[in-house]
């Protein structure tokens, strides 16, 4: 997995020395360290170590529920992440988009792993992308895309897959032509704003929806 998502030995370790929580945790445990060399406020370089940590408690949750939930959880330090990454100069939020949406709609372990190099490969290109991490179905996933702002959404199912394809939707399009259209023949005839291309032309296309928003944008400032 750590491979498909574009994260090799060198940024993600198995080391068996690191422990934490022995009261409740009852599997793997995970440690976030960051390794780069970071400034302090005096200008000084200094080691910020963890910024996040967590593992697997198949007991806590069921002291309050009185049944057995297996859980993993994980948490961030917020407070030295942010200033990491204020020294760092990468902290600035004015005009950033909000990230597109991988929709997961097979859970086996291999499309999994094709989900997650689909949104490395949108990250190394610079584009802001996640990977849907809940259990709902395409309907809801969708609806959480919206809330997220999505300028869009990467979608492929069995079909898709077997052919080498991806639909990407553009949500922002398709919200406008939407408004557009009343009939509902016309609606599923014209399917608004949505692409199937080659695996292969995903981040180009990508690319090409967000260039056409941005453009729109300056229009209407």
């Amino acid at each position: 997995m750590s491979h498909a998502s574009g994260y090799g030995g060198e940024r993600v370790l198995i080391d068996p020395s690191v422990v934490r929580g022995l009261e409740y945790y009852t599997g793997p445990v995970f440690e976030a360290e960051l390794l780069a060399e970071i400034p302090n406020d005096e200008g000084q370089i200094v080691r910020f170590g963890s910024v996040g940590g967590g593992g697997r408690y198949d007991g806590l949750v069921s002291r309050f529920r009185g049944e057995p939930i297996p859980a993993t959880g994980f948490s961030i330090g917020v407070s030295r992440l942010m200033t990491a990454l204020k020294n760092l100069g990468k902290l600035d939020t004015s005009d950033i988009l909000a990230p597109v949406v991988v929709l997961v709609l097979d859970r086996d372990t291999d499309s999994l792993g094709r989900y997650q190099t689909m949104v490395s490969a949108l990250r190394q290109a610079g584009i802001r992308a996640e990977l849907y991490l809940g259990g709902a179905g395409m309907k809801a996933q969708m609806k959480y895309a919206d809330r997220r702002g999505a300028p869009c959404v990467v979608i492929q199912g069995g079909d898709e897959r077997a052919k080498g394809e991806v639909q990407i939707k553009d949500l922002i399009e398709g919200a406008r032509l939407s408004a557009e259209i009343t009939d509902n023949a016309a609606w599923r005839e014209g399917r608004p704003a949505q692409e199937t291309v080659a695996e292969d032309r995903l981040v180009e296309t990508v690319q090409k929806i967000l260039a056409a928003q941005a453009q729109e944008r300056g229009r209407g400032k």
